[in-house]
């Protein structure tokens, strides 16, 4: 990952914050919002990646498309029928409400591939360790397994290959599955097999069975309070313009979204604030540099 500026401030306001950001994109459906969540999602997911980050963006617009596609499949409700699947109308308003659920999808994703960089395994200990050790463990266990999922199915590959066992680019599909069912196989035993390690593993060094003592790394600092602060007063700010209706959005049977207002303003600026602690110090090093 990149040096990341929010990623260094401490887990409590990293945690914090993605609660505030995931919890709000679940339950917003009006359009401008939508937008902006996906706009700023995006714009701190390549900030933190790279240019390796918009496979990952580029991957999700497919599945924005199907599941905008599918939902009129499901939900036949609407006063303009676009055309008819037997005697199930397709509609334009089933179709709005389908774009806005796959928005709200798209942008969770996109919160939750920032979470999985900046608040490591070793940050959600910290937070959670002493107040719930065996279920802190089996979380950090849970988020570090999909990477490391990934990363030994390859290395279970190439060793294949290395042997002569890997499968051939003519192989019929019968063969290419039976090779998915081996390396399958082989990662099973081996997840398996780490599990009952790091079960053992913890066990002997007496994990849960009484109160620990840690040494915590992080301290809350001047700059941590001034964001949790400023957090709380975005959210707040958010939150009653929401009470004001300015959130409504209605798809089914017909449109209705409410006129964009001064919440939209709160909720972009509270979605920007590790946007703007990245590319603050990302002017701040180059000021450094240039003054060399």
């Amino acid at each position: 990952m990149r040096s990341d500026a929010f990623s260094k401030c401490h887990p409590a306001v990293n945690f914090l914050f993605f609660v505030g950001a995931i919890g709000m994109s679940v339950v917003i459906q009006h359009p401008a919002y939508l937008l902006a969540g996906i706009v700023t999602g995006a714009i701190y997911y390549l900030l933190l990646n790279g240019k390796k980050g918009w496979k990952t963006i580029l991957s999700l617009l497919p599945m924005f498309m199907i599941l905008t596609a599918i939902n009129p499949l499901f939900n036949t409700l609407g006063a303009t029928p676009l055309f008819h699947f037997g005697s199930r109308p397709y509609t334009l308003e089933a179709l709005f409400y389908g774009a806005a659920l796959a928005s709200m999808f798209v942008i969770m994703m996109l919160w939750f591939g920032c979470y999985n960089k900046v608040l490591t395994s070793d940050k959600f200990t910290c937070l959670f360790g002493n107040l719930i050790p065996s279920i802190s463990l089996l979380l950090v266990m849970v988020f570090r397994m999909v990477p490391n999922f990934i990363r030994k199915t390859q290395q279970i590959i190439g060793a294949r290959k290395s042997i002569g066992k890997g499968i051939s680019e003519n192989a019929t599909t019968k063969e290419k599955l039976q090779d998915g069912g081996t390396v399958l196989g082989a990662l099973t035993s081996w997840a398996l097999e780490g599990s009952v390690v790091t079960g053992d593993s913890m066990r002997a060094r007496g994990y849960g069975t009484a109160k620990r003592s840690s040494f915590m790394i992080y301290r809350m600092t001047a700059t941590d309070w001034i964001l949790l602060t400023v957090m709380t007063l975005f959210v707040s700010l958010t939150i009653m313009a929401a009470s004001f209706g300015q959130f409504a959005a209605a798809f089914v049977p017909n449109v209705s979204i409410a006129p964009v207002s001064w919440g939209l303003v709160t909720y972009i600026c509270y979605l920007l604030i590790p946007t703007v602690l990245h590319v603050k110090e990302a002017i701040q090093w180059h000021i450094s540099r240039s003054r060399i």
